[in-house]
């Protein structure tokens, strides 16, 4: 029996660069107030957001995508040749096929790097981020782009009064590559299928091409409505606050270390809320900086946590060499959680 040879990688794996980008226009509160009956004081009580940051026509997936991911390689110091891995986690490319990861790729000048989309949700940064590990220790990729990107204002029902505010469009990215000590920890990633109803879809992609508008909803104009993303809102709330806490100590416990040892905390940024109940849990200690991004940029999905990651690092929140905790949780639902060495 012929024996196979052994891969051989980097002993392990670090983030090397960060980068992000927010489309031009900002959207506040009083726009989204134009269609729902609510109002600013609620919605920045409920989930913290001031404003939020929409595309336009020019500034597709793969567009934010690139100028990401331009700014992050740059970061890294490295060339667009030695990405030897592009994966991008997204659930606003409404393409099936290709993966929006190979133009990304062949756009940013990569040597035929391995490219593909995964969807993951909010917890996608961190499941790419795993992969990216894997690869670089591994050894069949020396340097992996991870990037998360959404353009969920096109999966928005602006008469949606639980939903309307939530979400905002943007692109984060990460080089990861090769580290002579440990600066990704273990995953602690899984899912609850049981609980998937409580974000999804409000139509499948089937339904909506059949076009039977006694099968599909209606708009206020008696239009049918674009598929949406909508959600039970105190379900989720719950789950994240009781259950994502729990997979947060885990992954501080996977790589051992204690809140104590930790200068940052990046959570995906869903609701300002759930973020400072898991600081309270966590009883993180006052000198731990804490990622509240969501206030200005809304609810990105997988974008989130490497927009918030940059936002620190770009305004000396977090600097260089901080350990931090970063965690993901969203549909599916799913989550990710892990602690790493910032870039």
């Amino acid at each position: 029996m012929a024996k196979i040879k052994p891969s051989k990688g980097a002993p392990y794996a670090r983030i090397l660069g960060v980068g992000g980008y927010r489309p031009t226009r900002v959207v506040p509160n009083e726009v989204i107030l134009e269609k729902i009956d609510s109002s600013d004081e609620w919605i920045r009580s409920r989930s913290g957001i001031e404003t939020r940051h929409w595309a336009g026509p020019e500034e597709t997936v793969a567009a934010m995508a690139i100028e990401a991911s331009g700014k992050a390689i740059a970061d890294a110091g490295i060339d667009a040749e030695r990405i030897g891995a592009v994966v991008v986690s997204t659930v606003s490319h409404f393409s099936q096929t290709p993966a929006v990861a190979t133009e990304i790729a062949d756009k940013l000048g990569t040597d035929k790097a391995a490219a593909f989309d995964i969807s993951a949700g909010c917890a996608g940064f961190g499941y790419g981020l795993t992969l990216a590990k894997g690869m670089v220790v591994e050894g069949s990729a020396d340097y992996v782009l991870v990037i998360g990107v959404e353009r969920l204002s096109d999966l928005t029902d602006l008469e949606d009064r639980a939903t309307a505010f939530l979400f905002g469009d943007g692109a984060g990215a990460v080089v990861v590559g090769p580290s002579n000590e440990p600066a990704i920890g273990p995953t602690v990633w899984g899912s609850e299928g049981d609980k998937s109803e409580t974000i999804k879809q409000t139509v499948s992609w089937d339904r909506f091409a059949v076009g039977d508008v006694s099968q599909l909803p209606l708009d206020s104009q008696g239009n049918i409505k674009f598929p949406a993303i909508t959600q039970e809102g105190q379900a989720v709330f719950r789950w994240a606050v009781f259950e994502m806490a729990k997979v947060a100590q885990q992954a501080l416990d996977a790589a051992g270390i204690t809140a104590d040892d930790l200068d940052v905390f990046i959570p995906h940024q869903a609701n300002v809320r759930i973020i400072d109940s898991m600081v309270k849990t966590l009883k993180l200690p006052e000198h731990v900086t804490v990622a509240r991004d969501i206030r200005t940029t809304g609810n990105t999905s997988a974008a989130s946590i490497p927009l918030a990651m940059e936002r620190l690092l770009a305004t000396g929140e977090a600097k260089s060499g901080d350990t931090a905790l970063v965690i993901g949780f969203g549909a599916g639902l799913v989550y990710a959680a892990t602690v790493v060495t910032l870039p």
